[in-house]
């Protein structure tokens, strides 16, 4: 990841489910979940994060924060939506921070990261 993350764990499981990533953004822990497609048949990357499933990466970073006794530190809940091309080029890398219900579209605080390749005309 780019943007001066410091990554702190990667695929975290606990008896609940999975965190793609942990990583720290300066002083604030972001709980990182990663969405990939292939074409936009099934819609983008980050449609598939809903309400349902907010909820359970809330409630995943919250059993990380106790068992790392991390009690009172700053967290947000990020995603990077990734869309691939043929060949599998990576044809969107996207990094959305503090994701909430009403965040999913992108934001002027969303931020492309990484190399793009766009199709043309786009």
């Amino acid at each position: 990841m780019a943007r001066g993350y410091e990554i702190v764990d990667r695929n975290w499981r606990c008896a609940r489910g999975e965190i793609d990533i942990v990583a720290r953004d300066g002083a604030c822990w972001a709980f990182v979940e990663v969405k990939t497609r292939r074409g936009r048949g099934a819609g983008l990357p980050e449609d598939a994060i809903t309400p349902r499933k907010l909820a359970r990466l809330v409630e995943l970073a919250q059993i990380y924060q106790t068992e790392h006794a991390l009690d009172s530190v700053s967290w947000r809940i990020d995603v990077v939506a990734i869309e691939l091309g043929p060949q599998d080029a990576v044809r969107r890398l996207q990094l959305v921070p503090g994701i909430g219900l009403d965040a999913l579209a992108t934001t002027p605080d969303s931020h492309d990261i990484g190399p793009l390749r766009r199709p043309r005309g786009h």
